[in-house]
């Protein structure tokens, strides 16, 4: 007996080891991510079978800040703030899934929380897995109130591998069913990705298990679909299946030779020969083993996120027949737009025009923004869930979503807030369609934009790609796949767009660097050169999808120049205010003689070479810029401090040699005049509540925009302006573009460019129409651009 009963603990202990670093990865940190040790804790609170619940909750906060929440005997509680430490608030931003702590907060800074007040006194030292394993008064003893509730904030870095907190809702029991796929059943679909057909599998021990399609609706159809990427479910032949089933019963009962008495084939065999040898594309992996039916029954309502949140029913063991009359779940389902290129399908899904996403490192991520009346805005994250989230994405071409994201993860828009507490039910086909709340400007603010992570189809393409060489997994030299050879790529023409693209291919965010010569990374397997002459958009899936030279042609084809990158999970994202350069417009005639500076930097148009100095003056198109980072990373130069140009007259060094671009456009879209406004001081000039500065110019310091801060170049600073002395009266169109060579990554460069129209007497000037590149519709944007020749100066 006790040899039985030490097998069977240690075949529970072996099975609980598997089981727990799968939980902690898949499970939503905000409500039930834990570890469990492997030796007895010393510390008061005992150690519990069921696992410790952690998630951040109150009002106003981040993702990444709130008030303590634990789950413990089917009640949330708080911490009571008494004796509590940064080592304790290490313990529980690490146990949510950040790697540390920059703070914590006591009197309840995120509001009161309910219930019990589950820990008081607690302290940690800091390496702990769990807060349950420090020393405290133990569970549920306490002698606080909720005005003593803790708080903590969390450095907003993920621990690699840990999934976001704070964003499922739904209970969704990953025990039962893991994970789901679609099997092709016909021999050409195994080939083309994504995968839209096929029989319906879950992960079952080592392998995978079939769902009995006796009662399979549409609605389960719709939730698998949703999983796997794709917004809609088609009608499947379910006869071409049936008749599949049976050719593959008759093939597993006929005799291996089908031939008469004479030596000769039956007609029957020649038959079944001649089938096998027509259509070779349409082959069919005839199954000789018989299913392994897991689940039984399925009745999802169609708006689930998971297969797991339906209801389901799995096959007894002693079961005498696992599926009676059925056969596997077979299932259809209609990928959006960017996944269909392959597919052969007549007809194309339409997606919306008047939704869409922005600023996310991954296709089918973003903040949410909206269009009405021509310009596009967000949507406040109060209420913002699983719900709403999947009506976004299935209505953009994805799948259902996977998260639904608060406090501006994607970071924060510009425009209008649209939307406030949206309440979709999930079977909407826009978000038009759900009810809403009436917002007013004390509701939200852009700091609590909405954003998804929504299910894309695999396409595989992480596999033609990959980078070596370098110091850790996301930089390196990008070596891909043509045809059946791997190797290097040219860097001749190799700019920030180009990075972007590999970047994205490999899922590891954006590229931080283009990088042109790799000769200090490791180079002791450098391949050939298999690619040159890439051009991309920047918008594409895969560098297979930009344009490149159809054979290898590259002047420094050795491998030190082979092109390479640095990848970063998130980047800055900087947005002029529009508003304010309409309102601060204005013309100055400036005297000669208070310009020498100015003439030094070259921020004069070339006539006032030929000005007669120190008389006469130059007439100067003033106005305010200034700059935001709503992005998710500081914004720092390009160039180290090294190489930085101090300029004497103005007394500060300039890091960017071209930071941004002020023209002058007529109406043939022609540049007239520009602002020679070649190289910047970046500084945080002011900053959003909360928020602290981190760049200053002055004396040498830092040079950057921190996220929520803002760099203001007022009006009446050297070089804020466009010198239109030679200018005659007319209708102009006025073009500031930011960071216009993408010198440094940015999460979006479509909003890099303003335009404003601009009306010119002769002694005054009037600017408006203001916007930024990407704020306004297709429709009003042409409305805007009359002029053809201007597309030429539009950001791409």
């Amino acid at each position: 007996m006790d040899k039985s009963r030490c097998k069977q603990q240690l075949a529970f202990s072996l099975l609980l080891g598997l089981w727990l670093p799968y939980c902690l990865t898949q499970t939503t940190p905000s409500n039930t991510a834990t570890s469990k040790p492997t030796t007895t804790p010393t510390p008061s609170p005992s150690p519990r079978p069921e696992r410790l619940k952690v998630r951040l909750s109150g009002y106003p906060r981040k993702h990444n800040e709130g008030r303590i929440e634990l789950f413990y005997k089917g009640e949330w509680g708080t911490i009571c703030d008494d004796d509590f430490t940064i080592a304790n608030a290490h313990v529980l931003c690490h146990h949510l899934g950040f790697v540390s702590a920059t703070g914590w907060t006591h009197s309840a800074k995120y509001g009161k929380g309910q219930g019990k007040i589950w820990l008081d006194n607690v302290q940690c030292h800091g390496g702990e897995k769990s807060i349950e394993f420090c020393k405290s008064r133990g569970w549920g003893n306490s002698d606080c109130t909720h005005d003593e509730d803790a708080g903590v904030v969390c450095k907003d870095e993920r621990i690699p591998g840990f999934v976001d907190s704070n964003v499922i809702e739904a209970q969704v029991d990953e025990n039962k069913v893991e994970e789901v796929r679609l099997r092709p059943v016909v021999g050409v679909a195994k080939k083309k990705l994504p995968i839209t057909e096929g029989v319906v599998e879950v992960k079952y021990k080592d392998g995978w298990a079939q769902i009995c399609d006796v009662g399979w609706t549409a609605k389960n159809t719709r939730v698998v679909c949703g999983m796997l990427g794709f917004p809609h479910e088609r009608k499947v032949n379910k006869n071409f299946y049936r008749r599949l089933k049976k050719r593959a019963a008759e093939k597993v009962s006929r005799p291996k030779v089908n031939v008469s008495a004479g030596g000769r084939q039956t007609p029957k065999a020649k038959a079944i020969n001649k089938s096998k040898q027509s259509s070779p594309g349409k082959r069919l992996y005839l199954e000789r083993q018989k299913n392994n039916f897991h689940l039984h029954s399925v009745a999802c309502t169609g708006t689930e996120v998971h297969l797991a949140a339906c209801p389901l029913e799995f096959n007894k063991p002693n079961a005498t027949s696992s599926c009676a009359g059925g056969m596997p779940a077979v299932i259809s389902c209609m990928p959006g737009p960017l996944f269909m290129q392959n597919s052969g399908l007549k007809k194309k899904l339409k997606i919306s025009t008047n939704v869409r996403l922005k600023g996310g490192a991954k296709v089918g991520e973003g903040r949410v923004e909206v269009l009405k009346d021509n310009v596009w805005g967000t949507v406040c994250d109060d209420r913002w869930n699983l719900l709403s989230a999947s009506v976004v994405c299935r209505e953009l071409g994805f799948g259902s979503a996977k998260e639904a994201l608060t406090g501006a993860r994607m970071g924060q828009g510009m425009g209008p807030i649209y939307m406030n507490e949206v309440k979709c039910l999930g079977q909407e086909r826009s978000i038009w369609d759900c009810p809403v709340k009436n917002i007013t400007s004390e509701n939200c603010q852009h700091s609590e934009d909405a954003a998804v992570r929504c299910n894309v189809p695999y396409m595989g393409l992480e596999t033609s790609i990959r980078i070596v060489g370098g110091r850790s997994s996301y930089e390196g030299r990008v070596e891909v796949q043509v045809g059946s050879k791997w190797g290097t790529v040219c860097s001749t023409g190799w700019t920030t767009k180009e990075a972007m693209v590999v970047c994205r291919q490999l899922g590891l965010g954006y590229s931080m660097h283009a990088i042109t010569e790799t000769w200090y990374w490791d180079s002791s397997n450098v391949t050939d050169m298999v690619m040159s002459g890439v051009k991309c958009m920047g918008n594409e899936m895969a560098l297979s999808q930009c344009q490149y030279h159809k054979t290898v042609s590259c002047q420094r084809a050795a491998a030190k120049f082979a092109a390479g990158v640095i990848c970063s999970e998130t980047a800055s994202d900087l947005v002029l205010n529009a508003s304010l350069v309409e309102q601060t417009v204005y013309i100055e005639d400036r005297p000669l003689h208070m310009l020498y500076c100015a003439a030094e930097e070259d921020c004069l148009s070339k006539s006032a070479a030929k000005a007669n100095w120190p008389y006469g003056h130059r007439r100067l198109l003033r106005f305010s810029s200034q700059i935001h980072n709503i992005g998710r990373a500081d914004f720092k130069p390009k160039a180290g401090r090294h190489s930085w140009v101090w300029h004497a007259c103005h007394g500060h060094y300039h890091s960017m040699d071209i930071f941004t671009h002020y023209d002058l456009l007529n109406a043939n879209g022609t540049k007239v005049a520009e602002g020679h406004k070649a190289s910047f001081c970046l500084e945080d000039t002011d900053c959003q509540e909360g928020i602290s500065k981190r760049y200053e110019c002055a004396n040498f310091g830092d040079q950057g925009i921190t996220v929520g801060c803002w760099d203001l170049y007022r009006h009446d600073i050297d070089c804020q302006w466009i010198d239109i002395t030679d200018i005659k009266p007319g209708n102009y169109i006025m073009q500031v573009v930011i960071n216009p060579n993408y010198e440094v990554a940015e999460s979006d460069f479509t909003n890099n460019a303003m335009k404003c129209n601009c009306k010119y007497d002769g002694h005054r000037i009037w600017f408006h129409n203001c916007h930024i590149g990407d704020a306004l519709s297709e429709e009003a944007e042409r409305r805007f651009e009359k002029y053809p020749g201007q597309l030429n100066n539009k950001i791409s």
